[in-house]
């Protein structure tokens, strides 16, 4: 193991970071990295690609934080909406956000919450993710957060983590709950 001066070094490399699959932890494992960031002053952005109505824990928590910028740029979840446009404009100008904070350099970690769906969904073109992520500057790091993460994303990233269910709550009729999963 490295000494702690070797770990600390702010020269290393970013990384593409993408936490993707079918179970529970993919925006919680983005939010304890950002924590650990901000623990070791680091500035980090996080932007929100669906998430939008409910005022979450992470959101409330975060306007308190400071070095975190948290903006919360979608229109609630994509399959329950009945105005797709509005959905698309919302990831057009949640990628608009995040393109702008991960060129500009200013951030040490952008995570993009969610941000699967919106490509997926055809909002955002996958080659302009691609392209800014190889485009950023050289110290910057993203999180991809989301199901089905794209396989151009999956390929460039440095670490890919996919999170398997094996048991949920909700299988057994538990809702979902304040502080766990919001």
């Amino acid at each position: 193991m490295p000494d702690e001066s070797a770990m600390r070094r702010r020269d290393l490399p970013g990384l593409v970071i993408v936490y993707t699959g079918k179970g529970k932890g993919k925006t919680t494992a983005a939010l304890g990295l950002a924590f650990r960031a901000l623990g070791s002053n680091r500035k980090v952005a996080i932007v929100q690609f669906i998430k939008g109505k409910w005022k979450t824990g992470e959101r409330k928590f975060a306007e308190t934080l400071p070095g975190l910028t948290f903006l919360v740029m979608g229109e609630g979840f994509t399959w329950d909406s009945d105005d797709l446009s509005r959905d698309k404009l919302a990831a057009e100008k949640a990628w608009a956000a995040s393109e702008q904070m991960i060129l500009a350099g200013d951030h040490d970690i952008v995570i993009l919450d969610e941000i699967t769906y919106a490509i997926n969904y055809g909002f955002i073109p996958v080659e302009r993710v691609t392209q800014t992520l190889m485009a950023r500057p050289e110290k910057v790091h993203v999180v991809v957060t989301g199901r089905d993460a794209p396989e151009e994303v999956v390929e460039l990233a440095d670490l890919v983590t996919e999170m398997t269910p094996v048991r949920h709550p909700y299988d057994r009729g538990v809702p979902a709950q304040l502080g766990i999963d919001f």
